[in-house]
């Protein structure tokens, strides 16, 4: 696996556009996030956590995320943090971005730069299933062909499932189809992000975990092995009896 690169912060600071006044300046950002970073963390995120990134300091996530505390919410800071590329700050911006300001284009644009499974998934688990445009772009990205778009497609279905009270079970029912179709991907990051929305939808209430259940019984007798495999993987979790207590509550 190809060694990650160390960002110089001069660099990375200079990709940033400039910030409003009494907002943090993305170069100091940068530099705390450099100064909390551990080079055995960095060496550790491709063996130990399949992560691949081309740059990244090796902050661990318990410091990216004291940093987003004590800087705030900052739409244009997470912009200038996001061009700059580096691993860390595009976690960080996930953090700091205001959902309300995320707009579809900035989805999309951010989603093609998607390289690893971790950018991904908390780009979703943490920013985008707070903006009102999720459910579209989990219609828009499911049908993608790039391993990570196609990815965040099911992650995003996933994280709304499990943080959005105020979305109703018709518009996950509607999408099981997506799931379905997208069971077939045998690429891994895809068939566990399509497992993980199938699992997330499931506990939601009783009515959706019987849909689910049903979906993954179909999937794991299919002669498809990924799609089998998705059925299988989300059948242990839906049948779990925590899983159906929570659906039923």
């Amino acid at each position: 696996m190809a060694k990650l690169k160390r960002p110089k912060t001069t660099g990375a600071a200079r990709t940033a556009a400039p910030q409003s006044r009494g907002a943090p300046e993305v170069g100091a950002v940068i530099r705390r996030l450099e100064r909390e970073s551990s080079a055995k963390f960095r060496a550790d995120l491709g063996p130990r956590y399949g992560i691949v990134a081309k740059t990244a300091f090796g902050a661990p996530m318990a410091k990216i995320k004291a940093i987003a505390k004590g800087v705030g919410r900052n739409h244009a800071l997470a912009a200038a943090l996001w061009r700059t590329g580096v691993y860390d700050a595009r976690l960080l911006a996930s953090m700091v971005d205001e959902p309300e300001k995320v707009t579809v284009a900035q989805m999309d644009r951010w989603a093609k730069d998607f390289d690893n499974w971790s950018v991904c998934d908390t780009l979703c688990f943490t920013l985008f299933d707070r903006t009102p445009h999720a459910l579209g772009r989990v219609d828009a990205w499911a049908p993608r062909t790039e391993e990570f778009v196609r990815r965040a497609a099911f992650a995003l279905l996933a994280s709304v499932a499990l943080h959005r009270k105020d979305i109703a079970d018709k518009d996950f029912a509607a999408r099981l189809q997506l799931i379905e179709r997208a069971a077939r991907d045998d690429r891994n990051f895809v068939k566990k992000g399509v497992s993980w929305a199938l699992r997330s939808i499931g506990g939601r209430r009783t009515a959706l975990h019987g849909r689910c259940v049903a979906l993954a019984e179909r999937l794991s007798q299919s002669d498809d092995a990924a799609a089998r495999w998705v059925g299988r993987d989300s059948l242990r979790d839906l049948l779990r009896p925590a899983v159906r207590k929570r659906a039923a509550t």
